[in-house]
C-alpha cells in the first residue's frame, strides 16, 4: 500500500475532497460514482493531475505509446442526422464524396509502411454490404503489414441493417476479410436523454456495448470513447465511464479509452469549444474511474499538440498516431493539423520527460526510443 503523501503534498491540496480519492487510489480501491462527480467538479487541477499521473505510472511507468497510422474516411455521405456532426453530406451537396475501392487502395499504398490503417466513414445511403467487405479485402491486400482498425459500432449496426445479418455474422465475415480491430467511435454519451436530443436515429448505448461485447468474444480488441462538451451533464459523463468499466470487467476486450472533445463549428448544434481545464479533467477522470483500462489516449487532433503533450502528466499514456488524413473532426473545426510526423510525436513525448514507444494497433511494441 502506498501512502497518500507519495501521491500529493497535503499542504498544497486546495480541494480537500480530493484527499479521500487519493487515499482510495493509493490503496487500490475502486472509485464510486460520487467520486467521479467530484473529479469533474474540482477546480484543483494540479492535485487531480498528480493523482491521475500516479495511477498511470502504476500501470505504464514512463512509457508513452504512439502508432504510425493512416486514416481513410471512405465517404461523407450519410443517412444519419446527428446534430453534433459537421462531416455528413447528402448526395449532390458541395464537398460530398465517396471513394472507390481503387481510390481507397491507392491511399493505403501512398501511406507506405504504416502499421495501422484506420477506417471510419459516413453511413452511405446506397452502398451494399458487399462493398464494405471489398474495401477491407482490397486494402488488406494492398497493405498486408498494417492492422486494419475499421468501422465503429454504429457502422457495424448499419451493416447489420443493410445486409439483414446479425452482428455476429457481420463481424465474423469482416474478420475473414481482414479486419483486425474496432475503433471506439459512436459511443457519444450513453445517456438516453442526450441521445434522444442529439442523435435519436443512432444505435442505443445498449447496442453499442453489445456489439463491442460480441467483438471481444471473437478475439477482436476494441477501443472505447466519449464525445463530451455539448449538452451532457457531469453525472452523465460519469455514468458513461462506469458503464464502460462494467463491460471491461466482463470481457477485458477494450484496449484504450479515447475522449473526443466536441467541435462545434459547422454543426447544427453549435455551442462552444471545450476549455483546457475541461479537457484535462476528462482525461484524468477517465484514468481514475477506468481502473481496468490499460491505456488512456489523448487525441491530439481535437486537443491540439500542446495540450496533448501536457496531458501526459494528467493520466495519459498514448498520443494516438501520425494520422495523415482525418476529416471528420476537422470538418467541425478541430484546431490541429491532420498529420503529425513520427519525429514530432517522439519530440513531444521526450520533452514531457517520458519514453516514446512505437506500437501497433494491439499495443505490440515495435520500437522504444
Amino acid at each position: 500500500m502506498v501512502a497518500v503523501d507519495e501521491i500529493v503534498d497535503e499542504r498544497l491540496v486546495e480541494d480537500r475532497e480530493l484527499l479521500p480519492i487519493a487515499e482510495k487510489v493509493a490503496s487500490g480501491e475502486r472509485l464510486s460514482f460520487e467520486d467521479g462527480v467530484k473529479l469533474f467538479r474540482t477546480h484543483d487541477i494540479l492535485t487531480l493531475g498528480k493523482i491521475a499521473d500516479f495511477a498511470n505510472r502504476q500501470k505504464n511507468g514512463l512509457l508513452v505509446y504512439f502508432t504510425v497510422n493512416r486514416h481513410i474516411n471512405l465517404t461523407n455521405l450519410c443517412v444519419g442526422t446527428c446534430k453534433f456532426c459537421a462531416f455528413r453530406k447528402e448526395k449532390g451537396e458541395e464537398e460530398a464524396y465517396e471513394l472507390t475501392v481503387e481510390e481507397a487502395v491507392e491511399k493505403a499504398r501512398e501511406a507506405g509502411n504504416v502499421s495501422e490503417i484506420h477506417i471510419v466513414s459516413g453511413l452511405h445511403p446506397e452502398w451494399k454490404y458487399e462493398n464494405y467487405l471489398k474495401f477491407i479485402e482490397e486494402i488488406k491486400r494492398a497493405a498486408p503489414q498494417a492492422k486494419i482498425q475499421a468501422f465503429t459500432a454504429e457502422e457495424i449496426d448499419h451493416l447489420c441493417r443493410i445486409s439483414g445479418k446479425s452482428a455476429e455474422e457481420v463481424l465474423k465475415e469482416l474478420i475473414k476479410a481482414g479486419l483486425d480491430a474496432l475503433p471506439g467511435g459512436g459511443a457519444e454519451v450513453f445517456s438516453s436523454r442526450v441521445r434522444d436530443k442529439l442523435c435519436p436515429q443512432k444505435l442505443s448505448a445498449e447496442r453499442y456495448l453489445k456489439i463491442h461485447r460480441i467483438a471481444h468474444s471473437y478475439g477482436l480488441r476494441t477501443n472505447a470513447s466519449i464525445l463530451y462538451g455539448h449538452i451532457e451533464t457531469i453525472e452523465e459523463r460519469v455514468d458513461h465511464l462506469i458503464r464502460l468499466r462494467e463491460l471491461q470487467d466482463e470481457t477485458g476486450g477494450f484496449q484504450a479509452f479515447i475522449s473526443f472533445a466536441y467541435q462545434p463549428k459547422n454543426t447544427k448544434l453549435g455551442g462552444n469549444f471545450t476549455t483546457g481545464f475541461d479537457d484535462l479533467k476528462m482525461l484524468a477522470a477517465a484514468r481514475l474511474l477506468l481502473d481496468n483500462f490499460q491505456h488512456v489516449r489523448a487525441f491530439w487532433i481535437t486537443l491540439g499538440e500542446k495540450l496533448a503533450q501536457v496531458s501526459l502528466h494528467f493520466g495519459v499514456d498514448d498520443l494516438d498516431g501520425t494520422v495523415v488524413e482525418e476529416t471528420i473532426t476537422r470538418s467541425a473545426g478541430a484546431p490541429g493539423s491532420s498529420y503529425m510526423p513520427k519525429e514530432r510525436l517522439i519530440k513531444l513525448i521526450k520533452e514531457a520527460g517520458r519514453i516514446p514507444v512505437e506500437r501497433d494497433t494491439n499495443y505490440n511494441v515495435l520500437r522504444v526510443y
